[in-house]
């Protein structure tokens, strides 16, 4: 009998810690089942997250969009984490949904410059954003933890920084770009640039859905109060940094610019010799005695100079007239160049023939500087619009190079220098930035590096029409203000010349599509950022990181098949 009882006594404990053990594990299939189960369909979540990233980009979007715009697209992976109704099916093509919507709703514009531009644009850089989010899924699957969800900073911050140097660079929607506009949040630019901004935007998202992910247990608090402190930390101290930071007073006397010549119809028409005299004319209803700077837009000399001619051409030499009367000035302006490669001299990969002889020179997008000195200070292009200015891997495909169509003149992939130049003058150093160079932060700190103290930027934004697109690319010129804590004088073709200060304000404009002159004193800058001192030290932190994860992955995987 006491045998039995005993007996009895120990099937009822295992028995009821048996149901106990399925009560738990249902109860926490319950909690963690709680985002696979929202009735939401996933091609629905993929296209909240493709617009939440368009609605927050600038010019007119709402940034703080961007704290939660990656959750519908996490919701997505966690679903098919769990397999849940998924048959175990990829998610890649969602992800990839949302970065098609994300590319084509902001930069849908670079089809009036190029169409072979937009297939850059928006196909293969969506496929890139979605191997990263997928690279991260499949980590997740091995990781097993939450833990996972901190290799999305690192993954698409290494993306991020690699993607800023090779032939197929389009770094435009890099995530920190999105706060270009709302640039006051991000003052803290200085230190970081744009790596930043990037882990600020996924902190947030991870820390919020995490949050939505385990709402019934006591972590969702944990993670929501650190949601709330990523957020709120740094908007404290860069509205800290944006009161208190006060320029250091260098005066520098500024013209620039805005000729407002039609690209398409009118800039690349026969010699230009007549729109240079406008642009004179313009300068001379502003500068007197006290001009130290005129900057005019890229390729406003557009009808090609050699540069084995360069101080006989009369675009030049009036220019030169010029400065003869204010021998103070310095003239920064575009020009398209050409060199000639003479026999035996060692030619570049973009080098072109001659149609009718074996001689070859190549094609430039070109900064001048004319002052009252003997020489011409001459700085080519570096970072070349892929598909636009150049032909990607070059090497590789030099017989299509006439598929690369130039935003400043002459068909085919232009040539490049391999660093930047500064312009010296016995006051000051300049930056002359090009274009689309004034995307990338790291190159621009190298002009900072070289002792530059102020920032030129000269562009021709009217390729893309009235659109998004010219208007991005102003936003962006704030963030290298802050990033470098230099002013920014920008003197654009079609719009919009401008001056920032190194808070990022635009302290004064024109208008977009119309021909105006502007004059400002600027503040130059030595003293050198953070950021400008370091460059991109945390980006390259995380491809050391994500080079680890993915091996350790790798590792646990060729274990789990041997086992």
């Amino acid at each position: 009998m006491q045998l039995l009882l005993k007996r009895r006594k120990i099937n009822y404990r295992h028995t009821h810690s048996k149901n106990h053990f399925f009560a738990a594990q249902n109860m926490t299939q319950q909690k963690s089942g709680f985002v696979s189960s929202m009735r939401i369909n996933n091609s629905v979540l993929s296209t909240f997250t493709g617009v939440l990233l368009w609605a927050a980009w600038p010019a007119n979007g709402v940034a703080p969009l961007l704290w939660v715009a990656f959750i519908p697209l996490l919701i997505i992976e966690w679903r098919f984490y769990n397999h849940s109704d998924q048959n175990g099916k990829s998610p890649f093509r969602y992800f990839y949904f949302t970065f098609v919507l994300f590319n084509l709703f902001t930069t849908w514009w670079v089809w009036n410059a190029s169409a072979f531009g937009v297939i850059m644009a928006i196909v293969l850089n969506s496929l890139f954003m979605a191997t990263v989010f997928w690279l991260f899924y499949k980590c997740h699957k091995i990781l097993k933890s939450d833990l996972a969800y901190f290799l999305l900073p690192v993954f698409w911050l290494s993306f991020e920084y690699m993607h800023m140097d090779w032939d197929l660079s389009w770094p435009w929607l890099t995530l920190a770009n999105g706060w270009a506009a709302w640039y006051k949040c991000v003052q803290w630019y200085e230190y970081t640039g744009f790596s930043g901004g990037t882990i600020w935007t996924w902190a947030t998202n991870i820390f919020i859905f995490l949050a939505i992910k385990h709402h019934a247990q006591p972590l969702a608090k944990k993670y929501f109060r650190l949601a709330l402190s990523v957020i709120i930390f740094p908007l404290v101290l860069s509205y800290t940094l944006y009161f208190t930071y006060t320029e250091k007073i260098n005066p520098v006397n500024i013209v620039v610019a805005q000729p407002n010549v039609d690209p398409y119809n009118e800039k690349f028409v026969g010699d230009n010799f007549s729109h240079i005299e406008t642009m004179l004319k313009l300068a001379s209803t502003k500068i007197d005695t006290t001009t130290d700077y005129y900057v005019t837009p890229e390729t406003a000399i557009a009808s090609g100079i050699w540069e084995e001619q360069l101080y006989n051409h009369r675009t030049i030499r009036l220019m030169q007239n010029l400065v003869k009367q204010y021998p103070q000035l310095s003239i920064v302006t575009g020009a398209a160049t050409d060199k000639f490669y003479r026999k035996g001299e060692n030619k570049s990969v973009t080098a072109r023939k001659f149609s009718e002889t074996d001689d070859y020179y190549d094609s430039y997008n070109t900064a001048l500087q004319i002052d009252a000195t003997d020489s011409i200070q001459i700085y080519h292009k570096s970072k070349l619009v892929p598909g636009v200015e150049k032909m990607p891997f070059e090497f590789i495909f030099k017989h299509m190079e006439q598929f690369a169509i130039d935003l400043g003149g002459a068909s085919g992939s232009l040539g490049n220098q391999n660093d930047v130049s500064v312009f010296k003058t016995q006051k000051h150093t300049i930056a002359p930035v090009i274009c689309y160079e004034s995307i990338y932060g790291k190159y621009v700190g190298k002009y900072v590096r070289k002792g530059s103290d102020l920032i030129f930027i000269i562009t021709n934004d009217g390729w893309w029409g009235n659109t998004p697109g010219y208007r991005q690319h102003l936003q962006y010129a704030r963030l290298r203000a802050i990033e470098m804590r230099r002013s920014i004088a920008r003197s654009a073709n079609t719009g919009v010349s401008c001056f920032i200060n190194q808070r990022g304000d635009i302290v004064q404009q024109a208008q977009w599509w119309q021909t105006d002159v502007l004059k400002q004193t600027i503040n130059a800058n030595t003293t050198m950022t953070v950021y400008a001192r370091t460059g991109d030290a945390i980006a390259i932190i995380c491809c050391f990181l994500s080079l680890v994860a993915l091996l350790w992955c790798g590792a646990i995987t060729f274990r789990n098949k041997a086992n």
